[in-house]
This record gives structure tokens, C-alpha cells and sequence, in this order.
């Protein structure tokens, strides 16, 4: 009788222990599930602090690279609120995102415009090799990414020395010599309906 009351003591505590392990998975599942989008103004106000994390963020996409749309561009409130999406090993982005509300998850990612930058960026201009986008003639480079940038010159050594004119100033400002921009590395998206 003993040994009876042992075994079902012993079941009960195996039924709990596996109900309470398969409960917290299902509560770890619903959290992830219930992640709250970030807003592109929420995103760019903490980006520092987010390089190299998986962010989810939400915006409307109001461009995609007309070489194959492996970027998209999402903006917050007001157009000085832009973030780059690129599309990494997803290939390309659906045209079909422009317009619409987007949800991306992805990694942030930092780029940083120094004066070794714009050296490499002027070498390539004199050897030919530098890429073009956007504007072929001026070589001004895409609107939506210039826009993004806060850029305002129509050729690339306008666009190098407004660069080093911001770089100045942020040293001044900040002791940095660089300029920060950011974007994310897709790794899913989805239109929102």
C-alpha cells in the first residue's frame, strides 16, 4: 500500500513538473509573440544603445531601391525620421511594401562616416570604381538615402565635403569625429493589412 501511494505521489509531482515546464514555454512562445513593434522616431531616439540587437519596428515605406529593391525606406513621424531596411540574405523586398505599413525584425546596424570614409569614397570617385545609384548623371546618389541622411548636395564632391563640414561640426559639438547613421538588416518583414 506503501509502495502504491509512493508511485502516485511520484506521478502527480512528474505531471506537475512536466505541465509547469511545458507552461513556461508557452509563456516564453506568447511573450515573443506579443513583442510591440517599435516606431522609426522610438528606434532612431535609442539607436546607439540598440547596434547589434534584434529590433522589431514598425513604418510606412515610402521607397524601394530601384536596383532590384534590396532596400526600403520607413519613416517615423515626419520625413527627417528615415530608416533604410536592407533586405541582407531575404535577397529583395516585395515593391509591393511601398506605401503600406511594414513590420521588419532585423539587426541594427551603425555606419560611421570618418575622414578615413571619405578618403576610401574619393579614391574610389578618382579610380572609377565607385558604385552608382539613384541620380546617374549627377552622381548625387539615391533621394530617399541622401533625404535619410540629412544630405542636401547633387554631387559626390559636394556631398564628401558636406560631410567633412558635419564631421567638424560634431567634433566641435561632441568631441566625435565621425558620424553615425543607421539601418537595419532584415531578417523577416510583412505588410500590414
Amino acid at each position: 500500500m506503501k509502495a502504491k501511494w509512493m508511485v502516485a505521489v511520484m506521478m502527480v509531482a512528474a505531471c506537475f513538473m512536466f505541465s509547469s515546464c511545458g507552461g513556461s514555454k508557452k509563456q516564453a512562445q506568447n511573450a515573443e509573440e506579443a513583442v510591440t513593434a517599435m516606431s522609426i522616431d522610438d528606434v532612431m531616439a535609442k539607436a546607439a544603445d540598440l547596434v547589434e540587437q534584434t529590433v522589431v519596428i514598425e513604418g510606412v515605406c515610402t521607397h524601394t531601391c530601384s536596383h532590384g529593391a534590396k532596400k526600403m525606406f520607413l519613416v517615423g513621424s515626419d520625413d527627417t525620421k528615415t530608416l533604410r531596411i536592407e533586405a541582407g540574405e531575404l535577397g529583395a523586398f516585395d515593391t509591393k511594401v511601398v506605401n503600406n505599413v511594414v513590420t521588419v525584425k532585423g539587426t541594427l546596424k551603425e555606419e560611421r562616416i570618418d575622414e578615413a570614409y571619405l578618403q576610401d569614397w574619393e579614391a574610389r570617385v578618382k579610380n572609377q570604381t565607385e558604385e552608382k545609384h539613384g541620380n546617374e548623371e549627377g552622381e548625387g546618389g539615391c533621394d530617399t538615402e541622401k533625404n535619410a541622411r540629412g544630405e542636401t548636395a547633387d554631387t559626390t564632391e559636394g556631398r564628401i565635403a558636406d560631410f567633412r563640414a558635419k564631421i567638424a561640426a560634431e567634433k566641435e559639438a561632441t568631441g566625435k569625429e565621425y558620424l553615425s547613421f543607421y539601418h537595419v538588416v532584415a531578417e523577416s518583414y510583412e505588410i500590414n493589412e
